[in-house]
């Protein structure tokens, strides 16, 4: 990877819809050299696929939370399993501390992530927490665009 496929990233990730044209002009390379890098990135697993950010806010999930839980090591598939099921749990990881696992969530209303809560309570003891606000982000990782 060289500065200009760094670049090339840090271009779609702030639009993931910017055409091969503008990459090329932004880059300053041809469209079909441009095309050819965007192929490769993409083959050589440095970009996953391409989502929209959609605002789960407008669509009436005022409650985003952030749910850690102590899963352990021999539960942990069976929770995979489980977890996975619930399309309102958007993110998983697994994390060092006084948990093995955070989750993000989005919920409607609090009685659902109250229900939400309580269905965790076969893996473990969980510990939420709600956010007010979000002052940064969801954004992309810029790269540094020179050889670092």
């Amino acid at each position: 990877m060289d500065k200009l496929d760094r670049k090339i990233l840090n271009i779609i990730q702030e639009d993931g819809r910017t055409s091969i044209k503008s990459i090329a002009e932004k880059c300053f390379i041809s469209a079909p050299s441009a095309s050819v890098r965007l192929q490769n990135l993409e083959n050589h697993g440095f970009i996953n696929g391409y989502t929209a950010n959609v605002n789960y806010e407008k669509l009436g999930y005022l409650i985003k939370a952030f749910v850690r839980i102590d899963v352990s090591y021999t539960e942990m598939p069976r929770f995979v399993d489980f977890i996975s099921k619930i399309p309102n749990v958007v993110e998983c990881n697994y994390i060092t501390g006084d948990a093995s696992v955070q989750l993000k969530v989005f919920y409607k209303t609090m009685t659902e992530l109250n229900q939400f809560n309580a269905s965790l309570k076969d893996f473990g003891y969980s510990h939420t927490n709600v956010a007010f606000t979000t002052n940064i982000g969801p954004r992309p990782l810029q790269l540094p665009e020179d050889d670092q």
